[in-house]
């Protein structure tokens, strides 16, 4: 057999680095730095213009240098926060500042609460006058610390020119910080229903019940008491199923009736969830030994159940097809193989799953560190991901139709061919394995979304484990064939018909690689999918002439298309880098788009409220859409005029929706709500909607009178 020299896949691969290259920017939209030995202040705007906005996002950030900081609005044992003074401002009416949760210090017996290296304080600024040029000015006194502390004055100024209210390159950094403001505790599931206090020589004495929607990790508290009063860390108990924490704890400077006159505000974190809420005493410490200290893992066992079961599920959901026929393919190939090559080859394939699923799951980790918001498919919000996925889907179909091979080189590449003698090597198996994960992640299964939500709010090695479980569910039917080969006797042997089932399979990829094409127009627009699909198309183009024509011919042909596809990568970064999501018509019929400030409002009057989390790239979400929301009896329910319908598109990165989501301990979509006057805190719905669940849902949320006689309250 000939061999025609052609730029290997991880050649190609290679070059596609270049889209990685992030695009650089000048700084726009900020003041400028009040710097001193330890610390630097300024300004920071989200938006390059005034607009026609109400309300301004803007943003105070301070940098300190290694081992200092500063303290937030309790500081605890000792300091002042920094209270910034607006009035040289012009064109301003009011500034928010909100606080986003702290660190906590120790030393010499002292507790403090503040912040370290970095921090930005999310500003809202009310305008006197929208859409004219505004000036924010403030003198702001604060306290900079390490083993000695050093009072500073920062004096900074910020213009922000009257014009559009694009974003600005700050944008994301405020969004960042402002998701780590805690929120109110209703918004994500979390209550305290019972609060109490005792006194016994000055010493105060809290008990505080926390129950959650989504189950406690590590809980943390804060208290906040009149004035005067002071309170430390405290200690925690978590109940056996780990949705509820009861802390006690311990603090001064107060009397009885200064405990009972006003309600305390708590502030409670858990891995990245923040919440605050006003929370009355009553005299008594209402827990002695009720809440029981179980180990926080008595939960993690039921999780990687879930993760393992959803995996399994995974090999079934319609965006698996593609990879399914490639499995199929790949079992069909091996009929009359020998029961070794069969075991081998199936196990590099699950050693492919298993590798990805970790690199995924590092990946999110370490995305999680960074505070960058995750979530389970979230890379399909990436244009560049997705072209280098279309590109690869190509090459796999073109694999198929025989225009070229999946080969790796050198010694490697010899000891897969010898290690697994069948259509293909390790290798190839290996990185079939790799693909069917990545196709897999666009998809949501029974199970999955628990697990992966669960696995993004702890830490790096809980998220690692899910993930390895995921992973093996998946590569379950691989590793079932890997331990009974002989079940393999059972296939068809090969022979010319598979020539036709090639051809079926590649052209299943190609449609892949089309759907695929419709999520990056979605994304990127028009101009990146043209260049895409005419390289995809020359691609095709370029292996099929390969096929016909002499080898020499083709190695002067190679360096040519090398050339083009860096140039596409550099054009596709040039022309679409990634940005955050813009304000998007939800579609052309009844559906706006969401707005979570609006949903009380809207039950108040009488209305229920759907909310949609959907995505271009969710499979999983287009067949709930097609299959529940737009099929009777839902469709007629929702047409009613009862319902008020929101689509929160998650196609592209949204902070907003990322945040939503996370409040209600979900990473990944769909996600579906309804709220109404009888649940104005919403009602969860499962990943694959049912339609009973939906009505009885529906039901529920309009009250007492259910959705079918609505017109009665409205």
């Amino acid at each position: 057999m000939i061999r025609h020299p052609f730029p290997t896949p991880s050649l190609l691969f290679g070059f596609l680095a270049l889209f990685f290259a992030p695009p650089h920017s000048a700084q726009a939209g900020s003041g400028e730095w009040d710097r001193n030995e330890h610390a630097a202040v300024r300004l920071i705007s989200a938006i390059e213009g005034t607009g026609e906005r109400d309300a301004l996002p803007l943003g105070l950030e301070f940098q300190l240098q290694p081992g200092w900081k500063i303290y937030w609005r309790t500081p605890g044992d000792a300091g002042f926060p920094p209270i910034p003074d607006w009035s040289p401002s012009a064109n301003v009416s009011n500034v928010e500042m909100r606080w986003p949760r702290p660190d906590r210090f120790e030393i010499f017996d002292l507790e403090t609460l503040g912040y370290k290296d970095e921090v930005v304080f999310p500003l809202t600024v009310i305008p006197e006058t929208p859409g004219a040029p505004l000036q924010l000015a403030a003198k702001i006194p604060y306290l900079a610390c390490s083993e000695v502390c050093i009072p500073y004055e920062a004096n900074l100024s910020l213009n922000l020119p009257a014009g559009a209210d694009t974003a600005s390159p700050d944008a994301h950094l405020i969004s960042r910080y402002d998701g780590a403001v805690p929120v109110p505790a209703d918004q994500a599931g979390i209550t305290f229903p019972q609060a109490g206090f005792d006194i016994k020589e000055d010493v105060i004495t809290l008990q505080i019940q926390a129950t959650s929607r989504v189950g406690f990790d590590q809980p943390d508290l804060i208290v906040e008491g009149p004035e005067g009063s002071y309170f430390h860390k405290p200690k925690v108990q978590l109940a056996a199923a780990n949705d509820q924490a009861v802390f006690t704890v311990q603090g001064g400077g107060v009397k009885e009736d200064a405990m009972l006159a006003d309600a305390i505000t708590v502030t409670l974190w858990d891995g990245t969830r923040s919440v605050e809420a006003p929370v009355s005493l009553s005299t008594g410490l209402p827990f002695i030994a009720s809440a029981t200290n179980a180990p926080a893992d008595s939960g993690l066992w039921t999780i990687l159940g879930f993760a393992l079961l959803g995996g399994l599920i995974l090999n079934l959901m319609p965006c698996v097809l593609p990879v399914l026929s490639l499995k199929l393919l790949s079992v069909l190939s091996h009929g009359g193989s020998a029961r070794r090559t069969v075991r081998v080859g199936f196990l590099a394939s699950a050693a492919g799953i298993l590798t990805a699923f970790l690199i995924l799951g590092g990946a999110l980790a370490l995305m999680k560190q960074a505070g960058i918001a995750v979530g389970w498919g979230i890379q399909f919000q990436n244009p560049l991901f997705i072209t280098v996925m279309i590109l690869v889907v190509i090459l796999f179909a073109a694999n198929l139709m025989g225009l070229f091979q999946l080969r790796l080189p050198g010694s490697l590449s010899n000891y897969a061919a010898n290690a697994g003698r069948g259509q293909k090597g390790l290798g190839g198996h290996f990185i079939t394995g790799m693909f069917a994960t990545l196709l897999a992640t666009p998809c949501s299964a029974p199970f999955l979304g628990p697990a992966v939500g669960f696995a993004l709010s702890r830490d790096t090695a809980d998220i690692l484990m899910v993930f390895t479980m995921l992973g093996l569910g998946l590569a379950l039917p691989y590793l079932m064939i890997a331990a009974l080969p002989g079940l393999v006797s059972f296939l068809p042997r090969p022979g010319n018909w598979m020539n036709k089932m090639k051809l079926v399979l590649s052209l299943a990829l190609i449609g892949t690689a089309a759907w695929l094409l419709t999520v990056l127009d979605g994304i990127a627009g028009s101009e990146l999918v043209t260049i895409i699909a005419a390289f995809t198309a020359l691609i095709l183009a370029v292996l099929l002439v390969r096929s016909k024509l002499p080898a020499a011919r083709v190695a002067r042909m190679a360096p040519l298309l090398v050339l083009l596809l860096a140039g596409s990568a550099v054009t596709a970064v040039t022309l679409k880098a990634p940005s955050p999501a813009p304000i998007r018509p939800a579609s052309p019929d009844n559906w706006i788009s969401f707005d979570e400030t609006a949903i009380p409002a809207l039950v108040g009057q009488g209305q229920v409220v759907f909310v949609d989390v959907t995505a271009d790239w969710c499979i999983t979400c287009l067949f709930n859409k097609k299959n529940v929301l737009e099929a009777e009896p839902v469709a007629s329910l929702l047409a009613s005029g009862n319902v008020t319908l929101m689509r929160a598109d998650w196609t592209r990165p949204d902070p907003a929706i990322a945040d939503y989501l996370n409040r209600h301990g979900r990473y990944g979509i769909p996600f579906n709500m309804i709220y109404g006057p009888g649940q104005p805190d919403g009602i969860a719905l499962s990943e694959f909607l049912i339609s009973g669940e939906v009505v009885e849902a529906l039901d529920q949320a309009a009250g007492a009178k259910g959705l079918a006689n609505a017109d009665s309250f409205n």
